[in-house]
């Protein structure tokens, strides 16, 4: 497991969102995660994927969408363009740290945090080169689905109906690549044995083929 003392306190301009910088030796590339609703930067499966990119050279941002007075107020944790643009400001600040800013960008969206990291990867095409998307609700990005240009897996249960029809359906209307992978036996949250294990062993194979 990848040593604790190499993540970092950080603060997202310009509310000062709350997030953790987990850095990587000779990093070839930046993650930048987004949880679902009711979910933070604290979330143990999106931590679980942070450690294992980490471990295959690719630094992590974890960050709340949302600050504490905001998220007690549940229209904003489905405010779909809203989580999209805090991750935009969480690109734009990544690009505009030396030590970072030469790094290709990923993203890796959970259940409606998906949805945000597809309507940032259309808003940022120059600098989001690949996403991930577990459990996702691609089809909240709405129109933005045509103009994802980043290759992007799209990481669904076998019985979490009927999210995986709204993947698959989304799959064919992004404008780059898109995959559907799906892990036969597994619900929304991926808790049955293994299946956590594969998805972040996914994640971090199609981000070190796309980074």
């Amino acid at each position: 497991m990848t040593d604790s003392r190499a993540i970092t306190p950080v603060e997202i301009p310009p509310v000062g969102l709350a997030g953790e910088l987990r850095a990587a030796e000779r990093a070839r590339g930046i993650v930048i995660f987004a949880h679902g609703s009711g979910s933070s930067r604290l979330s143990p499966r999106n931590r679980q994927v942070a450690r294992a990119l980490s471990d295959a050279g690719l630094a992590t941002l974890l960050f709340d969408l949302l600050t504490e007075a905001e998220a007690a107020d549940r229209t904003n944790v489905f405010d779909i363009d809203l989580l999209a643009r805090r991750l935009v400001d969480a690109i734009d600040w990544v690009s505009g740290q030396p030590a970072l800013a030469a790094l290709p960008i990923g993203l890796f969206g959970a259940s409606t945090g998906a949805a945000a990291a597809l309507k940032a990867a259309a808003a940022r095409p120059e600098a989001v080169k690949a996403v991930v998307s577990r459990g996702g609700r691609p089809d909240l990005a709405g129109e933005a689905l045509l103009r994802v240009a980043a290759p992007t897996l799209l990481i669904v249960g076998g019985n979490d109906e009927p999210v995986l029809g709204w993947n698959r359906d989304a799959a064919v209307r992004m404008r780059g690549a898109a995959r559907v992978m799906v892990i036969p036996g597994a619900t929304h949250l991926f808790e049955e044995p293994g299946a956590m294990e594969r998805v972040t062993s996914a994640a971090t194979d199609w981000f070190a083929e796309h980074l």
